[in-house]
């Protein structure tokens, strides 16, 4: 049985050499053949240089290094296309997804699981990252209609079969939990410790997070339109209901001079809400755009030991 290990990497030049560490010391009590894939994300720190050197030394290390930045899911689409392994774990590259977990995770699979994710109990993120964190979920919940589990990010084991049908999804639009969810086959998930930040800071912020719900609930919901169709038609059936109101008055002779006020906030209201139908509108077919013209999803620079 060999198992792969896919991490995207990006700003760790401090604790890549940790991290394949740790994960040896740890993977050798599953199976003695093993992968370790190290996808590099076009940092500008020393990443890559760290790597290659750990690469140059250790051939189970499998090194890629993407041609530009193309995004946390597509590093992890690129290592799992060179995945060999029978079970992949995916995990990120800070550490706070701790490598000792994997023997737990890997325990839970001989209970018939396909899946197992790694929940995080305890998270150990400043309170404004786990505070943008539940908003981030909270909306993708709603306008996707799936519940997400705040606590469950990439960090699981997956199948080789899982991970084949996971591979066979080349959407530009990558968000590999929901991928996973998508597929389907029998999971669970396994209380785990999430250690701290050791170095640097997230490069989620609000808006990137924010950026990527859209994206997330764009290609694969249609309810932000079914939304935008109910606000429509609560607007027409108000606004039937103000002119009959006001009909009822002009018929009693209680209208003189007929309101600039009203008709001002009406223009203004409907045109607003045909600007935002237009804007939504407008998303889908740009994402549309993109998925006919079938770029790469990431372009290797490099690659060691492949």
């Amino acid at each position: 049985m060999k198992i792969s290990i896919v991490s995207p990497v990006y700003h760790a030049e401090k604790v890549i050499s940790q991290l394949v560490n740790l994960i040896e010391r740890n993977i050798q009590e599953i199976s003695s053949d093993y992968e370790i894939i190290l996808v590099e994300d076009c940092s500008t720190d020393n990443s890559w240089l760290e790597i290659e050197k750990i690469s140059r030394e250790n051939k189970k290390v499998k090194a890629l290094q993407l041609s530009r930045n193309f995004g946390q899911h597509c590093a992890i689409t690129a290592g799992l296309d060179c995945a060999s392994g029978d079970w992949i774990v995916v995990m990120d590259c800070d550490l706070q997804d701790r490598p000792e977990e994997i023997k737990n995770l890997y325990q839970k699979t001989l209970e018939g699981y396909d899946i197992v994710l790694a929940s995080r109990h305890v998270r150990k993120d400043s309170f404004v990252k786990k505070l943008f964190s539940k908003l981030f979920y909270r909306l993708l919940s709603y306008l996707t209609g799936f519940k997400h589990d705040e606590s469950v990010a990439n960090f699981g084991i997956y199948s080789r079969k899982v991970i084949d049908a996971v591979i066979l999804m080349r959407e530009s639009v990558r968000y590999f939990p929901t991928m996973v969810r998508w597929v389907g086959f029998k999971s669970t998930k396994i209380i785990v410790n999430h250690a701290p930040r050791q170095e640097g800071k997230s490069n989620y912020n609000f808006r990137s997070l924010l950026r990527l719900a859209i994206d997330i609930i764009l290609s694969s919901s249609d309810k932000p339109i079914r939304l935008l169709i109910k606000t429509g038609g609560i607007v027409s059936i108000g606004a039937f209901f103000i002119a009959l109101v006001y009909l009822l008055k002009w018929i009693r002779g209680d209208i003189f001079i007929l309101g600039y006020t009203s008709l001002i906030v009406s223009i203004w209201f409907l045109s607003g809400v045909i600007m935002a139908t237009l804007g939504v509108v407008g998303l889908y077919v740009g994402k549309i755009f993109e998925s006919v013209r079938k770029r790469p999803l990431y372009i290797v620079k490099q690659i060691i030991n492949g």
